[in-house]
């Protein structure tokens, strides 16, 4: 029997390993035009594709999901969780962000209900060392409760928040998710316009997958 189980534990595959449950939202609040949405969809699924970061992805056994959200009961999982562990599941990620139909239209801000939304689902993510959901936008809440409440929120669930804002003169929005969207140990990438979000996405899904960048 010992030897059997010495034969079978040489034989067996080694357990996978997940770095980080990273969930990807976009915002398609009216503000969001058809030609904004598709930015954001083209620029995922193009960032996933560069190879840093399909490269960091692949190593650290990356789960992601997409999810849509507006205002306070305009949520959606676009893609389901699912876990990165070969350019294949690289590139069937990205051909079905670039084909997601746009979840909601002529709809509210409300980054607060998109945040708890958020932290429910990640109840759902595989067993990962850490949990991470990305918060995109363009706008201030217009609707809805209270972010920092979200954020701390998140915080008491050892979930780190993570931020793009989308800018269209000054720092407003960056301001705005600096001070309240983002958790204590998260960041926030500015895109100048929705035209240099394909650039901040690739930046931000980089620095949070790469063991160099952490």
């Amino acid at each position: 029997m010992k030897r059997l189980i010495t034969v079978l534990t040489l034989f067996a595959s080694p357990a996978i390993a997940c770095d980080t449950a990273l969930l990807l939202t976009i915002d398609v609040s009216n503000s969001i035009d058809v030609a904004e949405y598709r930015l954001q969809t083209d620029g995922m699924a193009d960032a996933v594709l560069d190879e840093e970061v399909s490269e960091a992805l692949i190593q650290g056994q990356v789960a992601v999901a997409v999810m849509q959200w507006s205002g306070v009961d305009r949520q959606e999982i676009s893609i389901p969780w699912r876990q990165i562990r070969t350019l294949a599941d690289v590139q069937t990620f990205s051909a079905d962000a670039r084909l997601m139909q746009r979840a909601f239209v002529m709809s509210d801000t409300a980054p607060g209900e998109a945040i708890m939304f958020a932290l429910d689902y990640m109840e759902q993510a595989p067993s990962c060392t850490r949990q991470v959901i990305d918060i995109s936008g363009d706008g201030t809440p217009n609707a809805g409760s209270d972010t920092r409440t979200a954020s701390r929120e998140a915080e008491r669930r050892g979930v780190t928040i993570n931020g793009i804002a989308i800018e269209s003169m000054g720092l407003a929005i960056t301001n705005f998710f600096t001070r309240h969207v983002i958790t204590r140990d998260g960041f926030v990438i500015t895109a100048q316009r929705h035209r240099d979000y394909p650039r901040a996405i690739r930046e931000k899904i980089l620095r949070e997958v790469s063991r160099i960048f952490g």
